[in-house]
């Protein structure tokens, strides 16, 4: 009965390299997105912010917002944290959406379109955004800005 126990114990990272080879890590099902093209998911080694904001000049530029589009829906606010840094593109998570929609968020006066994505938490739960959202809003990565969301016209 103790070798079946001990070798029960085997399959845990530590004793794979033991015992054969280590398999491969398991590679993430892609994050559904309005952008037909979104942008690359970052390099294995990166370590640094700009490393992990792959997102191109062109698409921070389009981001950035110049008035306020007519139309839209106040959708509220939220609390927001640093979503994974690993997940692309310039985007919010949270629970004020069932849908992918575009919107727009709004922090201390800067103002951004952003693809809102639905978190499956309820509307007062919190939300998480894109280290490149994050970025054009100026809001310290480390912080817990309170976001101003709305949604773009039908």
């Amino acid at each position: 009965m103790f070798p079946l126990v001990a070798l029960a114990g085997c399959s845990t990272p530590s004793f794979q390299g033991i015992f054969g080879g280590v398999p491969a890590p398991a590679v993430a099902a892609p994050v559904p997105t309005l952008d037909p093209t979104p942008p690359p998911a970052p390099p294995q080694n990166a370590v640094t912010v700009e490393q992990f904001d792959t997102t191109s000049q062109e698409e921070r530029d389009a981001a950035v917002v110049v008035a306020e589009p007519a139309g839209e829906q106040a959708l509220g606010t939220t609390i927001a944290t640093l979503g994974p840094p690993a997940e692309p593109g310039i985007w919010l998570k949270t629970g004020l959406v069932s849908q992918l929609t575009p919107g727009r968020a709004e922090y201390q006066g800067k103002t951004i379109n952003i693809e809102l994505r639905p978190s499956g938490g309820s509307a007062g739960s919190g939300s998480q955004m894109s280290l490149a959202a994050m970025r054009l809003i100026e809001a310290p990565l480390t912080s817990l800005p309170e976001i101003t969301v709305f949604a773009d016209a039908p």
